[in-house]
């Protein structure tokens, strides 16, 4: 793999600067549909719970969808897909921007949004090796997590203030647009390619069932110990993360005020911003890969030194530490697995290995709030750190084996 890749290299490719500003407006969008749909909830309905249910609804279906849909990013044309799903998802946000819409017709739309989310990640990150090639690919994928970061910020603090001008229904029609937007750049900035998987066949020209096709996928994310690693790593960091979570208990010793909440909130992508800036820019290509195993312990170290009970500020630079070192695995890990993935595979494992960071991402939360109301949530969060230190370890030690056991290119 090449080195010192600068990002005017890779935004000198056209098709990616069109990729990265369909995502760009279309993740700032989602950020101000997330805060449009909380505030429209509870103005409606007064109910809290009824909130969370909604907010919840823009993640959990994802899980469905990545098990079940990311097949398609290899079976149909990435190209056609991403456009045709941006659309979609533009049509279905016009429609919960419709004043008096029912809730339960809400939740089945904003469901059904959250539901095609992994499969248009799944097609993006699919093509996105054919639109750079190996040289490019990880800078790209720094490039897309430092501006996804920011507009995630930015998302949810323009958010705030746009429905303070105006209200909810208006932000969702500007999210609406966003993916309108998207898709147009797609449709007209990138060139048609064929499906990677074109048959959906076997080797013996038999079709391949759904769950053939998903078992085949998810044997690939375990078939060797080098890959096992990188999934197993990747799933990791979304444990480690637990601070997100569980952002209101934790700020609740410090006296719980929402600038305190949104403080460790902004923690993890600051962090991440910083991270992969750092990351790509000063670390030759070459060596990233030998990295990835002592970046992993480094992610959950600073969250396992929340047992010490540090204070608001002591807790915020950790968390940014632990963003920095989380995304870098992250990137690393997505990566490496890109190119050990074969074309007509790879738009469903990798979903299916997102998927698995969903989960983990959900259920950390969940674990963390039961441990914390039997101590506090410094220690709940500690804790997690420090399991998450004890299992890097390991994996570490078993990704540096199987790079080593890689034979070393042959040179004249």
């Amino acid at each position: 793999m090449a080195s010192g890749t600068s990002y005017k290299e890779v935004f000198r490719v056209p098709e990616f600067r069109a990729m990265w500003l369909a995502e760009l407006q279309s993740v700032a969008g989602d950020q101000l549909a997330r805060v449009a749909l909380s505030v429209l909830v509870f103005t409606e309905t007064g109910s809290a719970a009824l909130t969370g249910l909604t907010y919840a609804l823009t993640f959990v279906p994802s899980l469905l969808g990545g098990i079940f849909l990311t097949g398609l990013a290899d079976r149909f044309p990435r190209r056609e897909l991403i456009m045709w799903i941006d659309g979609l998802r533009g049509c279905l946000i016009l429609l919960v921007a419709i004043p008096g819409m029912p809730f339960w017709s809400l939740c089945v739309l904003v469901g059904i949004v959250s539901l095609l989310q992994p499969v248009f990640k799944s097609a993006q990150l699919a093509l996105l090796p054919d639109v750079l090639g190996e040289e490019r690919f990880a800078t790209g994928m720094a490039i897309r997590s430092i501006t996804i970061q920011s507009a995630q910020m930015a998302g949810f603090a323009g958010g705030g203030l746009l429905i303070a001008v105006f209200n909810p229904y208006v932000v969702l029609v500007l999210d609406a647009i966003t993916f309108f937007g998207s898709a147009l750049l797609i449709r007209s900035r990138l060139k048609p390619r064929p499906a990677a998987d074109r048959s959906g066949a076997d080797d013996t020209g038999v079709r391949r069932s759904w769950r053939a096709s998903a078992g085949e996928s998810w044997g690939l994310l375990f078939a060797d110990r080098g890959m096992r690693a990188l999934v197993l790593m990747l799933w990791l960091m979304a444990l480690v993360a637990v601070y997100e979570g569980m952002a209101a208990p934790y700020a609740a010793l410090f006296g719980g005020s929402s600038v305190t909440v949104g403080l460790i909130l902004a923690a993890d992508p600051l962090g991440s911003v910083i991270g992969a800036f750092l990351f790509s820019k000063f670390v030759p290509e070459a060596r990233r890969p030998k990295l990835l195993g002592p970046f992993a312990i480094l992610a959950a170290a600073p969250v396992a030194v929340c047992l010490l009970q540090p204070g608001l500020w002591v807790s915020i630079v950790l968390f940014v530490l632990a963003g920095g070192f989380g995304t870098i695995v992250v990137m690393q890990t997505t990566t490496s697995m890109t190119f050990m993935l074969p074309d007509a595979r790879r738009g469903q494992a990798i979903g299916m290995s997102n998927s698995g960071l969903t989960t983990a991402t959900g259920v950390s939360p969940l674990f963390a709030g039961i441990l914390a109301d039997k101590t506090d949530a410094a220690q709940a969060v500690g804790w997690f750190g420090v399991a998450g230190v004890i299992a890097a370890i390991p994996l570490a030690v078993l990704w540096q084996r199987s790079i080593r056991a890689v034979p070393a290119p042959v040179t004249d």
